[in-house]
């Protein structure tokens, strides 16, 4: 008897060893997964230097609020669905070409009439928006959360799309839209062939106002990239020549003439296409005899200003050289 109960005290003690043993080893394994993810977690802190001042963030940003319209573009090419965004200039609220993938987003003003409570009821851990347009509120936002300023709309969006990319820590992703949107550009001019000496001239019609577009403005951008030439009084550095007269029709020639008409719903704008391309100066061009004058998207060709527009922009291209 003696000997069956010293046997079965020696058992009990190697199974409670055993489970001491085991249990300790467990924890040790718990240990080394969870100073990895500590160190993961420290590794996403990044800053951002900016038209303002350097943001450094903590973490990878899940509830942007973006206040420009070439911005909304920008996140949503990157995956990035904002909480909230400036309404678009012409749409309900939104662009017709970004309509589907912005439904739920919350409307927080216009780029130059930004809702600062609308911004902060959203809670967001980033707000991105533009020195031009929202410079003047810019403590107010960065009191609600961390916030970086582009410089400027006008002319390269890529210049812009770069620093979205870092604000929101997906490089990586836009350096690959970058190259995506490159890489056609080079495809286009190798199929343009001789076609891209063509002399391309642009003109935008807006409630009391004409505009020729000249090399610094979004579309510009675009056809110098794609090696374009230009009519000589639009191949100029700078944005456009405003509030033309019909005087100046004859400087709208060239090969082929895209026009495109910002209607805010007067019908003004749309009035004054009208009255021009009817004009006899105008159906005396060159460009108007051979039948080259199309009109296009104004919300691709310009007001939209994004990666997403540009990409729509070289849809046209292609589809007005290269579809025969």
């Amino acid at each position: 008897m003696k000997q069956s109960k010293l046997f079965l005290l020696t058992i009990l003690s190697l199974v409670a060893m055993f489970m001491l043993t085991a249990c300790g080893g467990n924890n040790d394994e718990a240990e080394e997964t969870k100073e990895p993810n500590t160190t993961e977690e420290e590794s996403t802190s990044y800053t951002v230097e900016n038209a303002m001042e350097t943001v450094t963030l903590d973490k990878t940003p899940e509830r942007v609020v973006i206040l420009t319209n070439e911005g909304t573009e920008a996140l949503l090419a990157l995956g990035v669905k904002p909480v909230g965004a400036v309404q678009s200039w012409t749409g309900d609220p939104w662009y017709d070409h970004i309509a589907s993938e912005m439904e739920g987003v919350e409307v927080v003003g216009l780029e130059s009439q930004v809702n600062v409570e609308a911004i902060a009821a959203l809670q967001p851990d980033l707000i991105i928006g533009n020195k031009m347009r929202q410079e003047d509120i810019y403590e107010q936002l960065k009191a609600i959360a961390p916030t970086v300023f582009a410089e400027t709309l006008r002319g390269n969006w890529k210049e812009n799309f770069e620093l979205y990319a870092k604000a929101v820590n997906k490089e990586e992703e836009g350096n690959q839209v970058l190259a995506d949107y490159d890489n056609r550009i080079k495809e286009i001019q190798t199929e343009l062939g001789d076609d891209v000496n063509k002399e391309v001239s642009m003109v935008r019609f807006m409630a009391g106002d004409v505009r020729i577009y000249h090399k610094d403005s979004f579309s510009g951008v675009i056809l110098e990239q794609i090696g374009f030439a230009r009519p000589e009084s639009q191949d100029v550095d700078d944005f456009a020549e405003m509030n033309a007269t019909k005087e100046r029709i004859p400087a709208m020639d060239g090969d082929i003439l895209f026009y495109f008409t910002y209607e805010s719903g007067d019908g003004e704008a749309t009035n004054l296409e009208k009255e021009w391309i009817e004009d006899p100066l105008f159906k005396n061009l060159e460009v108007a005899k051979t039948g080259e004058v199309h009109k296009v998207e104004d919300a691709v060709w310009n007001t939209a200003g994004g990666v997403i527009a540009a990409n729509l922009m070289l849809d046209d291209i292609e589809k007005h050289f290269l579809s025969e």
